[in-house]
């Protein structure tokens, strides 16, 4: 049932939101990727490691994660009191999926003797089997952090293990695993972009191939992307990631020009995550009214769950990412 059906215009929609998020004593807190209605709304709008930080500290009752289901985990993992509501329950995630547990838990048993490092792109299943959750923003700090001659086992991200070996100069060993939207954009394309737009400075996540970031003259999370324009005297820049990031590129920087780059395979002008995209505003209007989805977790897997996450968040701190 669609939101729609009790109300004549958006902006009535947007105000029951509002209504039910105060009584209810909801906090919103949506990813980059999100459509621009649901960021609008949000009380907080950030990458995965600041939704992570907001989800450890908020005091509302109810969490709404607007984003995909791992999030919706990591949010329940750090506040076990809270009730963790998600829109949709079907918002996956491609990355995600490409590292189930059990087989992940056969790969670290085929190679003893290796601090375990898993992107928070994963389960809760997998996150109980790390020894460190790392996200995207602090990766490279984090791998740092541990001895030049600690072995490391680094997944589910492909691309962005390879990216991270090459900027640490280590040689962890990485699972095979990727995001089908990082792996969609198209050099050809890319390119074809940068001859048109040659000033343009093209800005990457290391979920990408490698032979994508080569091209790039900034490499980084969805937060260091925008930092990057937002800072930089450039005034146009080719964008290398989900086009959710696009919404608050230019509100932050209404006077430069930002360009999707393309996936391979259409006809489409820029790369979204159709998993990120199942959320509404109609959905998220039913999630508050009904309390439902709501993310559950086992308590002995949320307690082993939990401690590579506040290992990623004490380090975080410690390093002022």
């Amino acid at each position: 049932m669609s939101g729609n059906n009790f109300f004549k215009t958006k902006s009535e929609l947007i105000e029951n939101i509002n209504i039910l998020r105060k009584e209810k004593d909801a906090i919103i807190l949506a990813h980059f990727y999100q459509d621009e209605e649901i960021q609008d709304i949000a009380d907080f709008v950030g990458d995965s490691l600041a939704l992570a930080q907001w989800a450890a500290k908020t005091t509302n009752k109810i969490i709404v994660l607007c984003g995909v289901h791992f999030m919706g985990e990591t949010a329940k993992i750090l506040s076990p009191d809270k009730k963790v509501l998600i829109p949709d329950l079907e918002a996956g995630c491609s990355l995600a999926d490409s590292c189930p547990a059990n087989e992940f838990e056969e790969f670290i048993n085929d190679h003893p003797n290796h601090q375990v490092i898993s992107y928070v792109n994963t389960t809760a299943a997998v996150k109980a089997l790390t020894d460190i959750v790392v996200t995207s923003s602090n990766a490279k700090e984090i791998v740092d952090s541990l001895p030049y001659d600690e072995k490391i086992i680094f997944g589910p991200d492909k691309n962005l293990g390879d990216y991270i070996n090459r900027v640490t100069g280590r040689n962890m060993v990485l699972w095979d695993g990727a995001c089908h939207v990082h792996e969609q954009f198209s050099l050809e394309k890319i390119l074809e972009l940068k001859s048109k737009y040659p000033d343009a400075l093209i800005l990457a996540h290391p979920e990408c191939k490698k032979y994508i970031l080569a091209l790039a003259d900034h490499v980084g999370s969805t937060s260091s992307i925008l930092k990057f324009a937002t800072q930089s005297v450039n005034n146009k820049f080719i964008v290398v990631t989900e086009a959710g990031i696009m919404h608050e590129l230019k509100k932050q920087n209404p006077d430069k020009i930002f360009i999707p780059a393309p996936p391979e395979d259409a006809a489409c002008a820029c790369n979204e995550c159709s998993y990120m995209k199942k959320n509404t505003l109609e959905k998220l209007y039913l999630c508050l009214k009904n309390e439902t989805p709501e993310i559950i977790i086992e308590e002995e897997l949320r307690k082993r769950a939990v401690m590579p996450i506040n290992r990623m968040l004490e380090i975080s701190e410690q390093y002022g990412l």
